[in-house]
């Protein structure tokens, strides 16, 4: 598939109905998603045939997105049910499988690393100082091959400095600055749209532990 094809079916998913800041709900374009997965497969060859997990998940476009890449088996995580239905939806409308959980990233007792590939477009922390690296953390303890993050460019020396010393990332590479393109979606938002710098991040997982080779179980 190329590029502008899946940029273009990623553009006729719903998005978020009632967003919520209290968990700083904004929706992953689809021109943001189609470069972050095109990239992740096309460079590394992280998604074609590999266990995916989208952590924040929300309406499920990067999950998506990686199964139109022909992901081997796609699992996305919310806290919102609410977001959770909508990317059911979403998944039946591309008519792509995508397996979907409730639970908050923080209450996740996944053991051993079940998956290759974790992606996500994380809460930034401005909201709940350090939520961004709360997810990173995660991410890193259950992938394998790689962990693709979008960060504020503004944080950009803050985020390797944690990936690598306190999350134990062997390696954290900023792919690329995009431009998020936040909408007018809340009552404090004074302007119609903002671009915001964000960084497309490639993090390796510590090498200390086996993969674990079973039959994937999100409830493990």
């Amino acid at each position: 598939m190329k590029l502008k094809q899946l940029e273009g079916l990623l553009g006729n998913l719903e998005q978020f109905s009632c967003p919520k800041i209290e968990l700083e709900q904004y929706p992953t374009s689809a021109h943001i998603a189609s470069r972050m997965l095109f990239s992740a497969e096309k460079t590394f060859g992280d998604v074609t045939g590999k266990v995916v997990a989208d952590f924040g998940c929300g309406c499920g476009t990067l999950g998506i997105a990686a199964a139109l890449l022909d992901a081997d088996y796609i699992v996305g995580v919310d806290i919102d049910a609410q977001s959770l239905e909508t990317a059911s939806v979403n998944a039946e409308d591309m008519e792509v499988e995508l397996n979907l959980m409730q639970c908050d990233i923080n209450n996740l007792n996944w053991r051993g690393q079940f998956i290759d590939t974790a992606i996500m477009n994380p809460p930034f922390g401005t909201r709940k100082k350090g939520a961004d690296m709360n997810f990173l953390s995660v991410a890193l303890k259950v992938a394998t091959r790689a962990v693709y993050s979008l960060h504020k460019t503004s944080t950009r020396d803050h985020v390797k400095k944690m990936a690598l010393r306190d999350c134990d990332a062997t390696s954290a590479e900023v792919l690329c600055e995009l431009r998020f393109d936040v909408p007018q979606l809340y009552k404090f938002h004074k302007k119609k749209e903002v671009d915001i710098a964000v960084d497309l991040w490639r993090f390796v997982p510590p090498k200390d532990q086996e993969r674990v080779v079973k039959t994937f179980s999100p409830h493990q």
